[in-house]
Parts: C-alpha cells; sequence; structure tokens
C-alpha cells in the first residue's frame, strides 16, 4: 500500500521485477538472439530465438490475461455501484457506458460521481485517462493489479 494518498498523478502501480527486470531480461534475450543468429546462422540460434520470442509472448500475456479479467471485475463493480448511485434518469444508460468509461469513473467518489457519469454520456467522453483527470474527489484502488 502507498504512504500518501492515492491520486490520478501517482495511481499507476509499477512493479519493478515485472516491469523492469523480467521486461528488461526478455528484451535482452531477444537482441542477443537475434544477434546471434544474424552473425552465425544455426539451428541452436534459430532454437534460441524461437525461444526468446516464446518467452517475450508469454511475458506479455502473462500482463494481458490478469488486466482483461481484472477489466472484466471492474466493470462489473461499477455497473453494480452506478446502478445504486444514479437518480432513475440515468440508470438505463448504465449499458451505455463502455468498459474503458467505466475504468475510468471507478476513480470518482460516490460524491461526485454521479454528475462525472452524466458528463461522460452527454459529451462523449470515451478516454479513460482523460475522465480520470476530470475526477476532484479520489476514490484510491490500492488493491488492483
Amino acid at each position: 500500500m502507498s504512504k500518501e494518498p492515492q491520486s490520478f498523478e501517482n495511481h499507476v502501480r509499477v512493479v519493478p521485477g515485472f516491469h523492469y527486470v523480467a521486461y528488461g531480461l526478455v528484451f535482452a534475450a531477444l537482441v542477443l538472439s537475434v544477434t546471434l543468429l544474424v552473425r552465425d546462422f544455426s539451428l541452436e540460434h534459430v532454437a534460441l530465438l524461437l525461444l526468446s520470442v516464446g518467452a517475450a509472448l508469454a511475458l506479455v500475456y502473462a500482463r494481458l490475461f490478469p488486466l482483461g479479467v481484472q477489466d472484466r471485475l471492474i466493470r462489473l463493480e461499477e455497473r453494480l455501484r452506478l446502478e445504486r448511485l444514479l437518480p432513475e434518469d440515468l440508470r438505463p444508460r448504465i449499458e451505455d457506458l463502455t468498459t474503458r468509461q467505466l475504468i475510468g469513473l471507478r476513480f470518482a467518489s460516490d460524491e461526485e460521481v454521479v454528475e462525472l457519469t452524466r458528463r461522460v454520456l452527454d459529451d462523449g467522453i470515451t478516454d479513460r485517462k482523460a475522465i480520470k483527470a476530470m475526477v476532484k474527489s479520489w476514490r484510491a484502488d490500492y488493491e488492483r493489479i
């Protein structure tokens, strides 16, 4: 958990061992395997390149798959929250919100989510980063992946 309160400026989570070390090692292996293959074409170097590409793909998908599940969970949580908080005139429009919009809205406090949702829908704002930047009263999420 972060020591300072979470905000738009600091809400992105970076795990150094994953984002820097693991990605760096796989990238280095890719560069090395391509270099070896170019310098000396051999079956072993082709195999090393294939292994490096496989490791890179595995690492990327190891990140993307849980993020996809997390996005689906956020979509469900936010739809349930909006069903509880939105006035009657906005409730039928919950289904109009995209996953990206819901991800942006999740950081809005209960007190401001109604007006922000109305603005997002009426103005057609689809960029989740832009929606997050509009949040005035930040609702922290310290448990995301």
